[in-house]
C-alpha cells in the first residue's frame, strides 16, 4: 500500500491544534493514519524535546508514523533518540551527496544506517544523484532513498493513474 510523506513545517509542528487538525482530516478522508507518516526535522525536535515528545506521542496515537528527517545535522543527542517515537531516519543529503569523495561522510552514513538498524528503524538517504552512492548505500543497509537517480520533481497531475 502506497503511504504519503509529508514535511512538517516549524509553523505546523508550533500549531497547538495540530493533532485535533490532522485528525479532522484523516477523518474527512476516510484514510486511516497508518497511509501518513509525517517528516520532523532533527533541529525541531531538539529546540523543545519534551513537548516534541509528547506531540510526536500523540501523533502516534493516530497511527502515524514519524521519521526524522535531515538526521545528522542538527544538534540531537543520542541519548534522546531511542525516546523519540519514530519509524524512520532519514539520512540528510549533505552527507550522502559527499559520501563518494569523503571517507568522513562515507564513515558518517555508515553509522548513522548502522544507529537505525539498531533501533529497528527504516533507513532513508537523502539525495541520491548516482549509481555509486546507491551502490554504496545498499553494501551500508540502506532500506531506501530518493532522489535525481530516481526522478527528478514533477508536477501533481503527472503523477496521477
Amino acid at each position: 500500500p502506497l503511504k504519503m510523506n509529508v514535511n512538517l513545517s516549524r509553523r505546523l509542528f508550533d500549531q497547538t491544534d495540530l493533532v485535533s487538525q490532522i485528525a479532522d482530516i484523516l477523518q474527512q478522508l476516510n484514510l486511516p493514519g497508518r497511509y501518513l507518516q509525517l517528516e520532523i526535522t532533527e533541529s525541531m525536535i531538539m529546540r523543545d524535546v519534551e513537548a516534541a515528545l509528547n506531540l510526536m506521542m500523540e501523533l502516534k496515537s493516530l497511527g502515524i508514523q514519524l521519521a526524522i528527517d535531515d538526521f545528522g545535522t542538527g544538534y540531537s543527542s543520542l541519548s534522546y533518540l531511542h525516546r523519540f517515537p519514530t519509524d524512520t531516519l532519514k539520512i540528510d543529503r549533505s552527507f550522502v551527496s559527499s559520501m563518494e569523495n569523503s571517507a568522513e561522510d562515507h564513515d558518517i552514513v555508515e553509522t548513522i544506517i548502522s544507529l537505525g538498524q539498531k533501533l529497528s528503524m527504516k533507513l532513508v538517504a537523502e539525495g541520491i544523484d548516482s549509481e555509486e552512492q546507491l551502490r554504496l548505500l545498499k553494501i551500508a543497509g540502506c532500506h531506501y532513498g530518493q532522489g535525481y537517480l530516481f526522478s527528478r520533481p514533477f508536477a501533481a497531475a503527472d503523477a496521477t493513474l
